[in-house]
């Protein structure tokens, strides 16, 4: 599989840099699958993969019965945006931003570029529904029955197995099931942390993160953060060293919204600090399911031998979003955690779970994650092209190697709560900047979610937008 993604990717490297030359121009033919496949000795499967990330590009198009052209040639590469450097001024406004955006995403025809779960159209609604209907007869009592408190055995013991690998050992004893991955990160820092604590996050961040920090009491210190490798470890260092935070919850594979991926040196350094002050980890590790390189990226956990890192995840950006099925394995403070599931909420949805469980177990859950990981990154290169192509010069976006989010950083002039407002007009819905926040930052900045099919309606919506920059 490696190497046939290191072919795949030099086949199509090498075809992009004749067309950026002039090599190829616009309007040429491209050589035959069968050609590609003589010239470079590689399978048919590998030739089309090529050619599908060059058409995702929109450097080539496909002709029926023709074969593939020279679409156009490609846009400089935009500039990343840049390490984000928090403050200590409170916004204020935070509340006030996301009730907005929330309110208008569901408008009717509105296209919701802000939208934070990947479209219905992307998920395996039909086997989803018929996973329901064998749940219901295989259940006793139809799932109507209360759950346990640790959550289905079944499912507890498929998601041990799925997740386990070399570098990482999961048992179904190290799970607890949660109400999704929220549920989860509320059940982790009521376990170890209390009202006053203060807690480490990235800068940017997801806004849920800071209304539940918000909720429970806790104080924020936000880091800065790397539009690719996350959170500086320097400056976690710093906090740490302080013992200004009680615990610290990161994002470690494609933050929401940079789609920053933490290398595994940096996680490596990030368990063996916070192993040295004895300060844990609630790793949020919803997005690792949707990467775009040939294996999964490790998570903090693999690296963590002293139950310091509670690692939570879910289904709910990759499967099920209404399901609400997620999981913790919150290492030594597991009864904690229990304990704060049993307060709050008893037990979860029994169908759901048992539902998650044999799509696990079938396959079905891994054979749709591949389908959705290859839209996924094609759309990606898709948003990025219509970005170079259609918004103001000086625009800089964020590479993510994963998850579905898009970071853009305009000219420092732009508000993009003022932009939100004008873009509404036109029934386009983007989530301004300083969402991701408790302090006056990003107003230049905003979050686009590619995790819509592609068509010329998203191509059109993006054209939009960037004539609204202007």
């Amino acid at each position: 599989m490696k190497a046939n993604t290191f072919l795949y990717d030099r086949i199509a490297s090498e075809i992009e840099q004749q067309i950026t030359q002039g090599v190829l121009r616009i309007g040429d033919r491209l050589p035959s699958l069968r050609i590609i496949c003589e010239r470079y000795d590689v399978s048919q499967s590998t030739a089309l993969q090529a050619y599908y990330q060059l058409e995702a590009r929109s450097l080539i198009e496909s002709r029926p019965r023709s074969g593939y052209f020279v679409h156009r040639s490609p846009k400089k590469h935009l500039p990343l945006p840049g390490v984000s450097a928090p403050g200590q001024t409170t916004g204020g406004a935070l509340h006030e931003v996301i009730s907005r955006v929330y309110q208008d995403m569901g408008r009717n025809g509105a296209i919701p570029l802000s939208l934070g779960v990947p479209a219905l159209e992307l998920l395996p609604v039909a086997k989803l529904n018929k996973g329901l209907l064998r749940a219901m007869r295989s259940l006793a009592g139809s799932g109507l029955e209360y759950e346990q408190v640790q959550g289905n055995a079944d499912l507890r013991r498929q998601v041990a197995r799925f997740y386990s690998n070399e570098r990482q050992t999961l048992t179904e004893e190290d799970l607890v099931i949660t109400s999704g991955c929220m549920d989860a990160l509320a059940m982790s820092l009521m376990a170890v942390t209390q009202r006053g604590d203060a807690i480490a996050v990235e800068s940017p961040v997801y806004f849920g993160i800071l209304q539940l920090a918000q909720s429970l009491g806790l104080r924020v210190i936000e880091l800065p953060t790397h539009p690719q490798t996350g959170v500086e470890v320097d400056a976690l260092k710093e906090v740490l060293t302080k013992g200004q935070v009680q615990a610290c919850l990161l994002v470690s594979n494609f933050n929401n919204p940079l789609g920053s991926l933490m290398p595994d040196e940096h996680k490596q350094e990030v368990v063996r600090l916070i192993q040295h002050y004895g300060v844990p980890l609630i790793e949020d590790d919803l997005y690792g399911e949707v990467y775009f390189s040939s294996e999964r990226p490790r998570s903090c956990r693999s690296f963590d031998d002293s139950g310091l890192v509670l690692w939570c995840s879910s289904v709910s950006k990759t499967l099920a979003p209404g399901y609400r099925v997620g999981w913790v394995a919150p290492g030594k403070f597991k009864e904690e955690v229990l304990r704060r599931k049993l307060y709050h909420s008893i037990a979860g949805t029994t169908i759901t779970q048992e539902v998650i469980a044999g799509f696990l177990e079938t396959g079905r859950y891994a054979h749709h994650l591949r389908g959705l990981r290859h839209t996924l990154q094609a759309n990606a290169l898709r948003y990025t092209r219509a970005i170079a192509e259609y918004f103001p010069e000086g625009t800089k976006v964020s590479q993510p190697q994963g998850g579905f989010m898009l970071w853009l950083e305009l000219a420092e002039q732009i508000d993009s709560v003022a932009l939100y407002e004008r873009a509404m007009r036109q029934n386009i819905s983007i989530a301004p900047g300083n969402m991701f926040s408790l302090q006056d930052q990003y107003r230049n900045c905003m979050r686009l979610s590619y995790g819509m099919p592609w068509n010329e309606k998203l191509e059109d919506a993006l054209r939009r937008l960037g004539k609204l920059i202007m």
